[in-house]
């Protein structure tokens, strides 16, 4: 099989360049594109334990803990015990994340103009509809 056949390095250096160049726009804000899945749940959201962010951006328990260690660090996120359950820890946006929130949806916005910009609307709604399919398989 010739290389620009196989799924994976078709997916994994698509992702790539996308990741890069997501990277760049959301430097000026001191966040990574993995920081931004997280603040994304917590907008959408509310106040979320970390193994429901996990399940939402389909990430391990000890990826997304060192996710939140950095962004706790960083003042993007707060942790506190949940008062129902003293075992639990509730995750929440910060002040000074929610600030940036505007900001990072603009670039978030840019990133996805520019990606899609040589696909035609209906390209554009069979690639998000194949790779959704793909992302909720089961192998």
């Amino acid at each position: 099989m010739e290389l620009q056949e196989c799924i994976n390095f078709l997916l994994s250096t698509s992702q790539n360049k996308v990741f890069k160049y997501f990277s760049k726009l959301l430097e000026e804000y001191g966040v990574t594109p993995a920081q931004y899945g997280v603040l994304n749940c917590l907008w959408h959201e509310g106040q979320l334990f970390p193994k429901q962010i996990g399940e939402l951006l389909y990430l391990e328990a000890p990826t997304i803990s060192g996710i939140l260690d950095k962004m706790q660090k960083a003042d993007l996120v707060e942790r506190s015990i949940d008062p129902e359950n003293r075992r639990a820890v509730l995750v929440v946006a910060t002040p000074k994340a929610n600030e940036l929130k505007e900001k990072i949806e603009k670039a978030t916005a840019e990133l996805n103009q520019t990606v899609l910009q040589n696909l035609s609307n209906d390209e554009q709604v069979v690639l998000k509809k194949a790779l959704s399919t793909i992302m909720n398989s089961q192998f």
